[in-house]
């Protein structure tokens, strides 16, 4: 997918213009801690950088798409905070120190099925142990993508039980400007001690 192409064509549908509802969710919840090192893969214009930064976290946020990163760094400007931004690809990014928590709000999403246990993977690798990874599950209810459909059991043996810990609670919903495709917001908790 070309996803610098989208942003110079103006063509992101997938753009909220605001934060996701996801956020001040676990925020209100207290599932960010103040201090914490949060990591923002597939941040996109970055809504949710600038809000985390803004409350005095230490934001990380990574984007392929350098119209993407451009935008972020004139948001956070204007903000006068700052984040630190990484214009990669995902599967190339090695973080120097794991983060305490991860926003992974429409990323998974955005990648083909056949990638989705090396992103899984990735995200336990950037994690510290017993870190925090809240996770939109988007919703489609269709083939195809992106957006691709993240079905509830898929999931659940993606991130298996002996690497992650899922909340005991239903999953927080999180409406789409459309008003057909939502998303299941879950907190998940990385085990293990490496």
């Amino acid at each position: 997918m070309d996803w610098e192409g989208l942003y110079q064509q103006g063509d992101t549908g997938w753009d909220r213009g605001a934060i996701s509802p996801a956020l001040q969710h676990w925020l209100d919840r207290g599932d960010f801690k103040t201090g914490q090192r949060i990591f923002i893969p597939g941040c996109g214009r970055g809504y949710e950088v600038i809000a985390l930064a803004k409350l005095g976290f230490d934001v990380t946020a990574l984007d392929l798409a350098p119209s993407a990163i451009d935008a972020v760094k004139q948001g956070l400007q204007e903000a006068g905070v700052s984040a630190t931004l990484v214009c990669l690809d995902l599967f190339n990014y090695q973080p120097k120190q794991k983060f305490d928590a991860i926003y992974e709000q429409t990323c998974l999403c955005a990648l083909p099925v056949e990638q989705r246990k090396a992103y899984e993977k990735c995200l336990f690798a950037w994690l510290k142990p017993k870190g925090i990874l809240c996770l939109s599950m988007m919703q489609t209810g269709e083939q195809g993508g992106p957006p691709f459909h993240c079905d509830w059991l898929d999931m659940k043996a993606l991130f298996a039980a002996g690497r992650w810990q899922w909340q005991q609670e239903p999953p927080f919903f999180i409406a789409r400007p459309s008003g057909v495709r939502f998303e299941l917001g879950f907190a998940l908790h990385r085990e293990g001690d490496g």
